[in-house]
């Protein structure tokens, strides 16, 4: 039978500390003029501190190591490492000595695995300790408590044990915010801002955007010389941030798809991989971040070519593509009309028939303008009308191009005149983001 004693009458004594890695200190050198009052009191101080070099006090040369002198701080994703110690304070022999550790959280209780030599019973003889190492990679916040079990048997053969508990918090490292930007129905930009909330420095070791069954990821975090946008460490003090950019385009086979693209709203999870003090190892993963769902009406346009800069008075032409997003058949007319009156920036009003349209087919046709005005100018709006039931619907934002005169110089144009598309359903999103252990 099992039976529950004081701490002080047990025949074992439990000790347990947590492992962490030493912090690198300097020399605090406080010094005045040898005439000054407080020279002497200074000078004896210097001398009987332990990171002064004999002979040097005044001159910092360098940092040393510090051994931990408190708890500290444990973050969401590190790893949580303690020693176990059982000493046999008796003259004699105990046998049956076994140690079980667990982890409680809020919400879970875990049982630390310990070395197959230190959980079977064992017997110690005086004055001898049993020892073991844990470490769990924590991934709650909030309260934990370790508790410590140790069970022996007495003299007079009567098992014994007794609990130790010891509680800690574990605290979020990180603050990821994200931002969505749906370029193309082929195409979403992830901006991903990065905050240190820790109180030490961190160097970022690897933040990647792992997509899902239903996207590919282009990271456009490097220079076309394929050096990065960072320093080479990427060290993030506290409070600081920094931001990672990504280019997200669905499958082709979810692509020519309008309803499976609709469903396709995960698009991956954040990875991220930080070292702290002395190398200290932290990988956290976001929540699966879920994109801007498109609204489209009834149709959709896509501008799949078009030229940035034109000349002014010359023809502009740009490819459009008509995508019918409903369940049923339509018949559409297409109308580009231009405004009669000067403040008009471009001629060349267009109206024809495209024909039919069955349910998520797609169309494509060109149209062409003359710009009349320099500068920037703004095609709209167009105007299509469903002549199986009279329905129109009016496109707002068609395309936008920078007109130039004749003297726009032709090598600068080329570099410039790159093909864009447009797309008119674009949207932004931002949003906060949960972290959780990979």
């Amino acid at each position: 039978m099992n039976t529950l004693l004081e701490q002080s009458e047990h025949l074992l004594a439990l000790k347990v500390m947590r492992l962490t890695r030493p912090t690198l200190v300097g020399p605090q050198v406080i010094t005045c003029e040898p005439k000054d009052l407080p020279h002497f009191s200074l000078r004896q101080s210097l001398e009987n501190e332990g990171t002064t070099v004999a002979g040097a006090e005044t001159l910092a040369v360098g940092q040393f190591m510090l051994l931990p002198q408190s708890f500290g701080n444990i973050y969401l994703g590190e790893t949580f490492s303690s020693y176990i110690c059982v000493h046999n304070c008796t003259s004699h022999a105990v046998e049956g000595v076994s140690v079980k550790a667990d982890l409680q959280s809020n919400s879970t209780r875990i049982s630390l695995p310990m070395h197959e030599n230190k959980s079977k019973p064992a017997t110690l003889a005086s004055d001898e300790t049993l020892d073991d190492v844990i470490r769990y990679e924590v991934k709650e916040i909030g309260t934990h408590v370790l508790v410590c079990e140790v069970n022996y048997v007495t003299l007079a053969g009567m098992a014994q044990y007794f609990r130790k508990f010891f509680k800690f918090q574990v605290l979020k490292p990180l603050d990821v915010t994200t931002k969505f930007y749906n370029a193309e129905m082929d195409e979403i930009y992830l901006e991903a801002q990065i905050q240190n909330i820790t109180t030490g420095p961190f160097c970022l070791e690897k933040v990647e955007l792992d997509s899902s069954e239903q996207y590919t990821v282009t990271a456009l975090n490097t220079l076309p010389n394929g050096e990065s946008v960072f320093t080479s460490k990427n060290m993030l003090q506290p409070k600081n941030s920094c931001q990672f950019l990504y280019c997200i385009k669905p499958k082709p086979e979810i692509a020519k798809d309008i309803n499976l693209l609709r469903m396709a709203n995960n698009v991956g999870k954040l990875d991220i991989v930080w070292r702290s003090n002395l190398g200290e190892k932290g990988r956290l993963q976001t929540s699966p971040l879920q994109r801007l769902p498109f609204e489209y009406k009834d149709v959709r346009l896509e501008i799949i070519e078009a030229l940035n800069i034109v000349k002014i008075g010359e023809p502009f032409t740009f490819l459009c593509r008509i995508t019918n997003t409903t369940d049923r058949p339509m018949d559409l007319i297409v109308k580009l009309p231009t405004v009669l009156d000067f403040n008009c920036p471009y001629t060349g009003s267009t109206e024809f028939c495209l024909g039919p349209v069955d349910p998520t087919q797609q169309r494509e046709f060109p149209l062409t303008i003359f710009p009349t005005k320099l500068g920037l100018i703004k095609v709209s709006p167009l105007i299509l009308i469903n002549s199986l039931k009279q329905e129109q619907y009016t496109i707002a934002k068609v395309v936008n191009v920078f007109v130039v005169d004749d003297d726009y110089h032709e090598d600068e144009a080329f570099q410039m005149n790159k093909f864009v598309r447009y797309d008119s359903a674009s949207k932004q999103q931002y949003e906060d983001q949960s972290l959780q252990v990979v």
